[in-house]
């Protein structure tokens, strides 16, 4: 059975067809025609992340017979890209496609929607999320900013960026110029590094001229789009600070209490479908970027462990003085911090060594 027909018949429940015409009438006032602005915070061209809300859209539009419209709007056709919760939350577009760690300046506790540095990774994040009541976390605080939280895209680790000269220790670090993006420009901060905020259209020409020393953005099927091999051939791993980066829908809080119950069932699993098309997009075209832009005169380097031991540290220690004074901050990191434990235990037995192996049986040959 299809998407559509199941959802159909759900909203039905099952109404015998000699009652079609007394059903009639309280089914059309409970299907109402609904028209919504989504304003996105990416351009077009990041087909993987702006296409999980066309994504979203196309699943909404198909499970309602088309009374449920989402318009898509990329970023700065309505909004600027980096302000569209704000839009929303004033009630000038009904949602957005967003990541909600691009408003941590508001307050910390926007980041934990979307990642931490050395945060969950993404199925850890998912299984938080669906199963360990991780959204009625996260919207017990967006509430209170007027916005309704639904995850809606990942794009699993991410690369640790693309540096103009090797790092081989801790100390290569002081002084270099990043561009970096919000909490983790904070944490980095704390190493010696100096964060650069720089829209993704002026990176390889800052990278080109020497005005920054390296940049990361997000992973190889995005990266190579825009060149930074060419200028920074030292391509470092992994992305400590987007372990499992989740995107969102975000929805005007009255908007969404108007709408009605099916329609805000069929959202949710909208959403929650494209978060997982979008990490399967990824997975599936990163491997072959990868190989292009090694062969294009990318080198891989792994960061160094003073590297990452001490950004591990000042992330610690940044939590812990941002709980000592943002009690949303800190129950929701408690929560996932408490997880994180047990997931990893998990998976040092699970997946950890079935992976080990098959990557030595990729690295002989013999897959």
């Amino acid at each position: 059975m299809d998407r559509r027909s199941f959802l159909t018949k759900a909203s039905v429940g099952g109404v015998a067809a000699g009652a079609v015409a007394l059903a009639a009438p309280a089914i059309a006032q409970e299907s109402p025609t609904v028209t919504w602005r989504v304003t996105s915070s990416f351009p077009k061209s990041l087909d993987t992340i702006f296409g999980a809300a066309e994504t979203m859209s196309k699943y909404v539009s198909e499970s309602t017979d088309g009374k449920f419209q989402l318009q898509i709007f990329p970023a700065g056709e309505l909004v600027p890209g980096l302000e569209a919760a704000d839009a929303v939350s004033a009630g000038t577009v009904e949602a957005c496609h967003t990541a909600s760690y691009y408003y941590w300046g508001k307050d910390p506790t926007y980041a934990l929607g979307t990642t931490v540095p050395f945060g969950l990774n993404y199925r850890q994040m998912n299984a938080w999320l669906y199963h360990g009541g991780g959204i009625d976390l996260m919207n017990e605080f967006f509430h209170t900013q007027n916005l309704h939280y639904l995850p809606c895209g990942n794009t699993g680790v991410q690369m640790g960026g693309w540096y103009r000269k090797e790092i081989n220790s801790l100390a290569d670090l002081q002084g270099l110029k990043m561009r970096i993006g919000g909490f983790a420009g904070k944490i980095i901060e704390k190493l010696g590094v100096v964060p650069q905020q720089i829209a993704g259209g002026d990176i390889y020409p800052s990278l080109e001229k020497g005005t920054i020393d390296a940049a990361e953005w997000v992973g190889p099927y995005d990266d190579e789009k825009l060149g930074f091999y060419k200028v920074a051939p030292y391509y470092y791993y992994p992305g400590w600070w987007e372990g499992g980066p989740t995107l969102s829908t975000m929805v005007n809080l009255a908007k969404w209490n108007e709408l009605p119950k099916a329609y805000q069932g069929v959202l949710a699993t909208a959403c929650e479908a494209s978060n997982s098309n979008m990490m399967a997009n990824y997975d599936y075209k990163n491997p072959t970027a990868l190989k292009s832009l090694v062969a294009n005169g990318a080198q891989l380097r792994p960061f160094p462990q003073d590297v990452l031991s001490a950004a591990f540290d000042a992330a610690n220690a940044t939590y812990a003085e941002i709980s000592a004074t943002n009690a949303a901050f800190k129950k929701i990191h408690d929560s996932q911090s408490a997880f994180k434990k047990d997931a990893y235990l998990w998976a040092q037995i699970s997946e950890y060594n079935y992976d080990v192996f098959m990557m030595s049986q990729q690295q002989a040959g013999k897959l």
